[in-house]
């Protein structure tokens, strides 16, 4: 299902901020996202981004536009690099969906292993350990401080995210999968205690950032917020580390930059997490294992949508086929 952007709606919003218009607005869809849809606004002259939640099979949280307006205004005061939020609309009626508009930031966006050629091996070093430095920086925003205090529900997420991930597998799962349910039936057996509170990403790799073109270990802004909450942070390392499964190009939909084995290994990224933060990793095979569960879902999810006519393009319907995988590399990290 194609999503005509209401670009007249749009130019009368920015006018009622009192956003210069220099002409009439064109939007182009940025490729990326499979989540919430993001276009490249233009008036000739001016540029913005545009995201809305997709047209059809939205789940409960994933799609949630508010919330990353909200967070990604209050990391605006910290040292966390997050686009200027223009504005947030939750009025219906103005395009029939909750939108926002954020300032554009030039820079490069890495999603293509290809893309990757152009940056030397040392330079990509650099950027890899640059956007754990963000992470750790990231953890250690105090929520209270900045006025994220009631932005999530610390106090039990893990146990929540376990039912969380089995309840949206519901919402979106278009067959049964047995080794699915075991792979849940074995985290809920083996939930640690978690006793640290951090604002997390939610999902956070290379295509996710803006990196300096001139100089790739800069990060100019962390992207695409909507799984962003309050939690245990070693949640956000694990799926970090999980996105490194090859299976993330059946996911994308195309040659994922971070699955390239180029990159340092899962492993060396958990570690050098552990020594930028002086935080350990814990029960590490669970968090590993809910990580692949997340993103088994998450696959899931994009083949529903596109089952369901919102086809995010990149033979969408084929991301069902990284499910199996990711379940069986989760079910190692649990039991192994």
């Amino acid at each position: 299902m194609t999503v005509l952007v209401d670009t007249a709606a749009l130019d009368g919003h920015l006018r009622s901020l009192g956003v210069p218009v220099a002409g009439p607005l064109t939007a182009e869809l940025v490729a990326g996202g499979r989540s919430n849809l993001t276009y490249r606004l233009s008036d000739g002259v001016h540029r913005w981004v545009f995201r809305r939640p997709p047209a059809a099979g939205q789940t409960a949280s994933a799609h949630d536009v508010a919330r990353e307006a909200r967070v990604t205004g209050a990391l605006q005061k910290t040292d966390v690099p997050v686009p200027p939020v223009i504005s947030l609309c939750e009025d219906l009626a103005v395009i029939g969906a909750p939108f926002t508009i954020t300032t554009w930031i030039d820079g490069e966006v890495i999603r293509e292993r290809s893309e990757l050629d152009r940056v030397g091996d040392e330079d990509l070093r650099r950027a890899t350990a640059s956007m754990i430095d963000v992470l750790a920086t990231l953890h250690e925003v105090d929520p209270y401080a900045v006025g994220l205090t009631d932005f999530g529900r610390p106090q039990g997420f893990v146990e929540r995210q376990v039912a969380l991930w089995r309840r949206q597998w519901e919402q979106v799962k278009t067959r049964e999968l047995a080794d699915l349910e075991r792979l849940h039936s074995l985290l809920e057996q083996r939930l640690p205690i978690s006793t640290e509170t951090a604002v997390l990403h939610g999902d956070f790799r290379i295509d996710n950032l803006i990196l300096d073109p001139l100089d790739p270990a800069r990060v100019l802004a962390v992207l695409d917020w909507e799984l962003s909450t309050l939690g245990e942070p070693r949640t956000d390392v694990a799926l970090m580390c999980a996105y490194r499964n090859p299976a993330l190009d059946a996911v994308l939909g195309i040659p994922a930059a971070w699955a390239s084995p180029r990159l340092a290994s899962a492993q060396d990224m958990a570690s050098a997490y552990v020594d930028r933060s002086g935080r350990d990793l814990g029960d590490w095979g669970f968090y590993l294992g809910l990580a692949h569960l997340k993103l088994a879902v998450i696959a899931e999810g994009i083949a529903y949508r596109a089952m369901a006519g919102a086809d995010a393009g990149r033979n969408a319907r084929a991301a069902a086929d990284a499910v199996p995988e990711l379940v069986a590399s989760g079910l190692a990290c649990v039991t192994g």
